[in-house]
């Protein structure tokens, strides 16, 4: 009898959320469609919340709350929801609980009218601008970093549009892709290092959407255009696109676990096809320490093309010998650690027929606390594996992040604590390595990648002075 695995998904990191944005020139019925179909492609990015803000005439109504895409909007919410622009927003927590008010976009009047902000990313400095703005008077409603940027905006509105925005990204530090809907203007925002992404793509009728990923543009049949550059704001309006560059040092450094583990593997991030550096990981695993073995599977999702590069690299045959189930839903604690052995979070099943008398090369996207992985090893012994070599598709996590990844406190991160020989020895492997951190460079074909959370390198400075 088959043996499922409880695989906890809180070993994995976690990005914060996913935006989406659309501009027409004229309204549209249909407006709450696109997003709506944008949002369910980029559901993976958070599944706590989901929310739209749809503007018609410079009057934005907002309907948002816990749930997934499919859950929060309901046909009747589709199909009364006219306007030109819209943007919209899928939710995972790193900074502010998971309560509904923190569900995005957010949305406030003030002099410049109407406005709604949705953010993907992790703010260092929040408290700061945040005691400043209350001292003030201005009154927070939520407990996410990202109510800082809206309510600067609102504060800085009497300059007008452009010297608001500016003076407000350039005093909040940290990662921030943005989707702004205000003045009948859409706007894009991506941080002075690019670390979220935000690419610009076109639909066959002229209206111009803003996505997190590319597989958002090609869901609603939008061509990619370009994405956003570091330090970047475009302005979408009935005169077209004006693009500023609000910081002369800005200096490209794109998180690289969105090429590991975030993104789709369908999208292209910054020019890089994101399924092509992911099967690049698998072809260096073999490269930099081969092993025989009889299979190679991989951890579905974000395993599986790292887990045919190998075998396509090793000549060792590929075989799917675990299985998803799909249909788990997702809750959104913090466990403890006894909680998280328990947790059934996303159950994988291994198919016995498959490993049964067989040497297995297992790889997944990464290694983190090890909880999973201990599990895993376990689960293909108890299936007839008579030998199980595990690989991570990238190098040992051994930083704590501060720029939208959910990851554990560096005392939680097991390559923190232990060599990879006691790391081996404690998921119960045969054999273990993780990939080396110049090979996940070649995979990316760029050293413009932030890779904090390996080397503690990090791009802003005043990081290390938190």
């Amino acid at each position: 009898m088959n043996e499922y695995i409880e695989y906890d998904e809180s070993e994995k990191m976690e990005e914060e959320c996913g935006v989406f944005g659309i501009y027409s020139k004229t309204n549209k019925d249909d407006i709450a469609g696109f997003i709506y179909y944008g949002l369910c492609a980029l559901q993976h990015r958070g599944q706590e919340s989901a929310g739209m803000s749809i503007s018609k005439d410079g009057k934005i109504v907002t309907t948002k709350n816990n749930g997934l895409v499919s859950d929060v909007f309901t046909e009747s919410i589709l199909k009364e929801s006219v306007g030109n622009i819209g943007i919209g927003h899928v939710r995972y927590s790193t900074a502010g609980g998971s309560c509904g008010n923190n569900a995005q976009p957010l949305q406030r009047h003030c002099k410049l009218g109407d406005i709604a902000v949705a953010h993907n990313g992790n703010l260092i400095n929040p408290m700061i601008i945040k005691e400043l703005l209350e001292d003030a008077g201005v009154v927070f409603q939520t407990t996410t970093d990202s109510e800082v940027i809206v309510n600067m905006m609102a504060k800085r509105a009497r300059k007008g549009l452009k010297p608001a925005l500016i003076d407000t990204i350039s005093a909040v530090k940290g990662s921030f892709a943005l989707v702004i809907a205000v003045q009948n203007k859409l706007i894009g925002i991506r941080d002075p290092h690019g670390i979220r992404p935000l690419c610009m793509g076109e639909l066959e009728d002229g209206s111009i959407v803003l996505a997190s990923e590319s597989c958002a543009l090609d869901s609603v049949g939008a061509k990619l255009i370009r994405d956003i550059n570091a330090g970047e704001i475009v302005i979408i309006d009935e005169n077209g696109v004006e693009a500023i560059n609000y910081n002369e040092q800005s200096h490209k450094a794109p998180c690289s676990f969105e090429h590991i583990y975030f993104a789709r593997p369908d999208s292209i991030i910054d020019g890089l096809d994101v399924y092509k550096s992911r099967y690049e990981t698998g072809v260096k695993l073999w490269e930099q320490g081969k092993v025989e073995a009889d299979i190679v599977i991989g951890v579905p999702d974000s395993g599986l093309p790292a887990a045919h590069g190998y075998a396509a690299a090793s000549g060792i045959p590929f075989v799917t010998g675990l299985v998803k189930n799909k249909y788990i839903g997702r809750t959104f604690i913090k466990p403890s650690q006894e909680l998280r052995e328990r947790a059934v979070r996303v159950k994988l099943n291994p198919i016995k027929s498959m490993i049964e008398g067989k040497r297995v090369v297992v790889i997944d996207d990464s290694l983190v606390r090890g909880t999973t992985s201990k599990k895993l090893i376990e689960m293909l012994r108890n299936a007839g594996a008579t030998e199980v070599h595990f690989r991570s598709a990238s190098p040992a996590v051994m930083h704590p992040c501060y720029f939208g990844v959910d990851i554990a406190y560096r005392k939680e991160l097991l390559a923190a604590e232990k060599s990879t020989e006691e790391i081996c020895e404690y998921i119960g492997a045969n054999s273990l390595d993780f990939l080396k951190l110049d090979n996940l460079t070649k995979t990316l074909g760029s050293k413009e990648f932030c890779m904090g959370c390996f080397n503690g390198i990090y791009p802003l400075s005043t990081v290390a002075n938190m």
